[in-house]
């Protein structure tokens, strides 16, 4: 049995929970969040033993295996430095850090506990969710297969209309806000996953009143005139849907992309559609994986590599340039 405990009580935990209590081999033993009053509530919801109001209990907690982070970006660095510290393995989500130094700060922190640690050593992945699931990865298995030949664009988004409170996670410079950080990383997740990293890109957004973009356009070039075009929105719902273009056809992951749901794959004058369906979230997936690494006692993932996280980063902060957004 996999003990995990939770860092964080928003959103997108109980999501995770939900997942996490009805995956077998896991069990969500801690929680931990700033209220006592909200980490009781959710111990008692998902059937936690422990709900703690310091993450310091919790990271140091000697009934834990892993830790789930799942604080706004602007904490992931210290909170993942923080377990690792105590010797806890982390899943943090994503986006994994504010930019590459601190990416890479947390690699090193990493590497140096484990060299000091080889019996006990601590796995980190990003919590990168859409990595794990079979709709997606059978479209990288269809493109390897070349079927349709060679890939010659790729067109994403991921937009929403969010209720506009200048203090919310979402709009609030000093906790990470903006669409890129937020839903912008998928779409540029799905360049990176189907095209590797570009030549060159460029960017323009609308920048709002506090400071984080609303909506960002997004260009990634690649060699042969190969183009992905990528948007983000925090102020319009888009279709939010991925399509891949070929030589021979198309394949397109069909609304929402980033989580489970279908594939349609067009070949000439045929259009088949494949579903998979689910009875989980999405997050289980990844919950999986995790068990598979820490049972073959891995530092890293074999999958949502230290590497595909630095990209994954390096593009972030591209982009970040390119439009003009700073968080310092």
């Amino acid at each position: 049995m996999i003990r995990w405990g939770i860092l964080g009580c928003g959103k997108i935990a109980h999501k995770f929970a939900e997942d996490l209590i009805k995956t077998e081999g896991a069990q969500l033993h801690v929680v931990g969040s700033r209220s006592l009053a909200k980490a009781k509530a959710f111990a008692q919801n998902y059937q936690a033993a422990h709900a703690l109001d310091s993450y310091q209990e919790l990271a140091h907690h000697p009934e834990v295996d892993i830790i789930y982070i799942a604080t706004p970006h602007m904490f992931h660095k210290a909170h993942s430095i923080l377990c690792m510290g105590a010797g806890k393995s982390v899943l943090c989500e994503k986006a994994f850090a504010m930019n590459l130094q601190e990416v890479d700060q947390m690699l090193a922190f990493a590497k140096a506990y484990n060299d000091k640690n080889p019996d006990q050593t601590v796995f980190l992945m990003e919590a990168l969710w859409t990595q794990f699931l079979p709709h997606f990865n059978f479209v990288l298995t269809q493109q390897k297969s070349g079927d349709l030949g060679a890939i010659t664009g790729l067109e994403a988004d991921f937009g929403f209309k969010a209720d506009y409170d200048p203090n919310g996670r979402l709009f609030n410079k000093s906790l990470g806000g903006g669409s890129l950080y937020d839903v912008g990383i998928y779409p540029l997740f799905a360049a990176l996953s189907f095209l590797g990293m570009p030549e060159s890109l460029n960017a323009t957004a609308e920048i709002g009143p506090t400071g984080v973009d609303h909506h960002c356009h997004m260009t990634l070039h690649y060699k042969d005139g190969v183009k992905a075009k990528l948007h983000s929105a925090l102020d319009q719902h888009t279709p939010t849907t991925a399509t891949l273009y070929f030589e021979h056809g198309q394949m397109e992951l069909v609304s929402r992309f980033h989580e489970p749901s279908g594939v349609r794959i067009t070949k000439g004058e045929t259009t088949e559609v494949f579903e998979f369906p689910t009875t989980y979230n999405g997050y289980h997936y990844e919950i999986v994986h995790c068990h598979q690494m820490l049972a073959q006692k891995r530092t890293e993932s074999t999958q949502m590599t230290w590497q595909k996280s630095r990209q994954l980063m390096q593009l972030l902060d591209q982009v970040r340039q390119e439009i003009g957004l700073s968080y310092h």
